[in-house]
């Protein structure tokens, strides 16, 4: 497979372009209001539909992204996947290879939204939001820093624990 770009240059190129599409996110996160956790819990309290204050920026900002995100996917990354080229700063694709729903995967999604419901952060806005300085918004980062550790203790005794078996 052959790339745009020497391995000398792919790694400053990779750099570069992980900061813009950081700059971007986080600019979109920002100018939509979701980079406050107000915002979130707004659109996830459905219980606001009755009175009116339901807040479906969420959605509507969500719906934008996956209508971005696989027009890309099928128009650009399918297409090359299929000839056999390489992404632009990698020398593969790394798309998941696993197709099913298993016991790790429900486990960890709901831990996931059931931090996400109960403070209105998660960890794109959370690394936004580093700016601002709160307490709270630091506390949150140790917080996902330490389940970040947790996780990864767990999924690399995970293989001894297969074997002892």
């Amino acid at each position: 497979m052959k790339t745009c770009f020497t391995i000398k240059n792919r790694s400053m190129k990779s750099k570069i372009l992980a900061l813009l599409c950081g700059v971007l996110f986080g600019s979109g996160l920002l100018l939509s209001g979701l980079g406050d956790p107000a915002k979130v819990i707004g659109f996830l309290d459905i219980s606001r539909i009755s009175d009116g204050s339901w807040d479906p920026a969420l959605m509507v900002v969500m719906t934008g992204a996956l209508a971005v995100y696989m027009s890309l996917f099928y128009l650009v990354v399918k297409p090359r996947v299929r000839a056999n080229l390489a992404p632009v700063c990698e020398t593969q694709y790394h798309l998941p290879e696993k197709k099913t729903l298993d016991r790790q995967l429900i486990i960890g999604a709901g831990l996931f939204g059931l931090g996400w419901g109960s403070v209105g952060i998660c960890p794109g806005p959370a690394i936004v939001n580093i700016a601002t300085l709160d307490m709270n918004l630091g506390l949150f980062l140790l917080a996902m820093l330490f389940g970040l550790y947790i996780g990864k203790l767990i999924n690399s005794a995970q293989p001894d624990m297969v074997k002892a078996s």
